[in-house]
């Protein structure tokens, strides 16, 4: 999976047409420290919409994609896009331990999810799970998501 351009099955119904601003986009402009507002992004044209998704996320690549955004956004309605801090040491970027909201937000869901299942995703996949199992997200995403990130489980064994 090319994390730098990949939408999820469970996206399709908010970025066809790039209505939002895709997961693996929103992970790259946490990368590079840069905050891209909706109302930025719906003032882009589709074709600008798709660059962005298929930017690529080499540190380089995301210095240039922070640049890039500030120039072209400053004179949008929303005007110029924010700094912020590059993601580092974020939760999604550590690959050992499932963060105990994503648990809580999983089994609120009716789902489980586990260390070992954590440490088989991907980076984009945690980001993903970390954005939608966040304090006071609607989640409504989060099921779906592990759904088609997890592997399913094994059926009980029958009782002896």
């Amino acid at each position: 999976m090319d994390q730098a351009s990949h939408c999820f099955a469970f996206e399709l119904d908010f970025v066809s047409g790039w209505r939002c601003i895709p997961l693996c986009l929103r992970r790259k402009l946490d990368l590079a420290g840069v905050k891209l507002k909706l109302g930025h992004w719906i003032e882009l044209p589709r074709e600008e919409r798709q660059r962005l998704v298929d930017w690529d996320d080499s540190p380089a690549s995301l210095q240039e994609l922070r640049a890039f955004l500030r120039e072209r956004t400053a004179c949008l309605a929303d005007g110029q896009a924010r700094d912020l801090p590059p993601a580092k040491a974020e939760p999604w970027q550590q690959e050992q331990t499932v963060p105990d909201w994503v648990r809580s937000s999983a089994s609120t869901c009716g789902e489980v999810i586990g260390d070992q299942d954590w440490q088989q995703l991907t980076e984009l996949q945690r980001f993903a799970l970390c954005k939608l199992a966040r304090p006071g997200h609607d989640h409504h995403n989060l099921g779906p998501a592990l759904r088609e990130f997890l592997p399913p489980a094994a059926p009980e064994p029958p009782p002896p």
